[in-house]
């Protein structure tokens, strides 16, 4: 059991450890950090019990399973957690910490999801586990946050706007994740894989353009 723990968690902590090292100018307090990634283990049981709700009883389709039964439920229900812990807190004070928040729970939620699915099916899925669910819940973590960033620092129309953006970016995407796994069957690496690649890419440049605007919003206030 604990080898099935060690190869669940570490690829988590991991990815948090370098989102959270991409920070360059201040990084977050790691208690801060810590308390919502516990935030994120916990949602998993709520989740399960709401999504074997609406599967058992509504009878759903694949489509409405995989962008709303997972993508609009889940991706609802972190925005949520994140936006009364973490951006409603003192310490978010630059655009960069919506990632730092958004990811930790994201990650948090992928380490306990991870540890139950490879308790079920075995260890040898650790590697595919790792590439795929866990680096997408990281990467909607780094959309999610990165416009959580903007918002903070918006005001009016705009920061509803970016808001709205946090929450629905990161929604499609997982359900769009979702689907092509459903969709896909026999050819799912080949189909998924592309998906993950443009998935790095856009997480990484929201990164860097939550660093740069961290450099503005900082010269702005000096």
């Amino acid at each position: 059991m604990l080898a099935v723990i060690s190869a669940a968690v570490a690829p988590a902590i991991a990815l948090l450890s370098f989102i959270y090292l991409k920070d360059k100018y201040e990084t977050e307090p790691l208690s801060m950090v810590v308390r919502v990634y516990i935030f994120g283990v916990l949602l998993v049981f709520p989740v399960m019990v709401l999504q074997y709700g609406f599967q058992e009883e509504l009878h759903v389709s694949g489509f409405v399973k995989a962008f709303f039964v997972s993508g609009l439920l889940e991706e609802f229900l972190k925005w949520f957690i994140v936006y009364y812990s973490a951006y409603m807190h003192a310490e978010f004070n630059e655009p960069y910490d919506g990632i730092v928040y958004a990811s930790a729970l994201s990650l948090g939620f992928a380490s306990l999801e991870n540890v139950f699915y490879l308790s079920t099916y075995g260890i040898d899925e650790a590697f595919w586990r790792a590439l795929l669910p866990v680096s997408g819940h990281a990467l909607f973590g780094v959309i999610m946050g990165y416009y959580l960033g903007r918002g903070k620092f918006a005001s009016g129309r705009r920061q509803k706007y970016l808001l709205l953006a946090s929450l629905l970016l990161p929604a499609l995407l997982h359900g769009l994740y979702n689907y092509i796994l459903i969709r896909a069957e026999e050819n799912m690496y080949f189909a998924i894989i592309p998906f993950m690649m443009f998935l790095w890419w856009l997480g990484l440049r929201k990164v860097k353009l939550a660093n740069e605007r961290r450099v503005a919003y900082l010269s702005r206030h000096q």
